[in-house]
């Protein structure tokens, strides 16, 4: 389908600025008119999600239990304002030092982007092209590399992969059957990141429904692989974990706002 025809839809009547890269320019917002995702949640020990965003200046947040929340997402862009390509995307559910904790941050994740203080600390954030790369580290500051990744999501089963970018391999695999569902709505997000020396909190406008399932045989298996990416989803004890939920939709579409700079 055309962008103009999108362009009629009132989720992308937005005013948008031009920024350029040095994979040529951008305008922002950017536009994700037809894409699918899978994203689980996982239930992890505190103190080593602490340790992989405290130097970014951010907290972890505590949910029941007194452990943190880390999510893995796998996204299939077909058609962007920035060209088709594939993203997964592994974060730590934080809040920047010294921010007051909602008591109850699970819900407090339902708010508007306008009241959510809880975001998300993004460790690693994998994209298939040159452009997609260039625009994540440039104007936001993600920890992206460029690589190899699949993504089949049917019906119930997905499977999907990330490859390391040296050998080729799988660096990671995530794969199986999910469980029981139901019909969901897809949150909004808030992402934080550091900027030439700024932390940026970033507001992702999301609009489409999605199943909200348990995990079932959903699991991850992580591979021999030194790359950095192997050994932070090792360190957070992903390696064959269970998700704590899965959201998963073929009707993802997206506004990806600029970063704002905090105080």
């Amino acid at each position: 389908m055309s962008h103009t025809v999108w362009q009629k839809d009132m989720f992308f009547q937005y005013p948008r600025t031009p920024l350029m890269t040095s994979e040529g320019g951008v305008d922002m917002p950017i536009l994700y008119y037809d894409n699918s995702v899978l994203m689980a949640m996982f239930r992890v020990d505190y103190d080593k999600a602490q340790a992989l965003v405290a130097g970014q200046g951010m907290q972890a947040v505590r949910f029941f239990g007194g452990k943190a929340l880390a999510v893995v997402a796998f996204y299939q862009y077909r058609e962007t304002s920035i060209a088709d390509y594939n993203e997964v995307g592994v974060a730590i559910a934080a809040v920047p030092k010294g921010t007051a904790v909602p008591s109850f941050p699970m819900l407090s994740m339902l708010n508007s982007l306008d009241k959510a203080a809880v975001g998300f600390c993004v460790i690693d954030l994998p994209v298939t092209t040159p452009a997609a790369c260039a625009a994540g580290k440039e104007i936001w500051g993600y920890p992206k590399f460029v690589t190899p990744i699949r993504f089949s999501l049917q019906g119930s089963r997905f499977d999907g992969a990330v490859s390391a970018p040296d050998t080729g391999k799988d660096l990671m695999q995530f794969s199986g059957k999910v469980g029981m569902g139901v019909p969901a709505p897809l949150l909004d997000l808030v992402l934080y990141s550091h900027h030439n020396g700024q932390m940026l909190r970033t507001l992702v406008n999301t609009r489409g429904g999605c199943r909200a399932s348990l995990p079932g045989s959903l699991r991850i298996r992580v591979s021999e692989s030194t790359h950095p990416m192997a050994q932070r989803l090792k360190a957070l004890g992903l390696h064959n974990a269970k998700p704590l939920l899965v959201f998963r939709s073929h009707a993802l579409q997206v506004r990806l706002n600029a970063g704002a700079a905090l105080p």
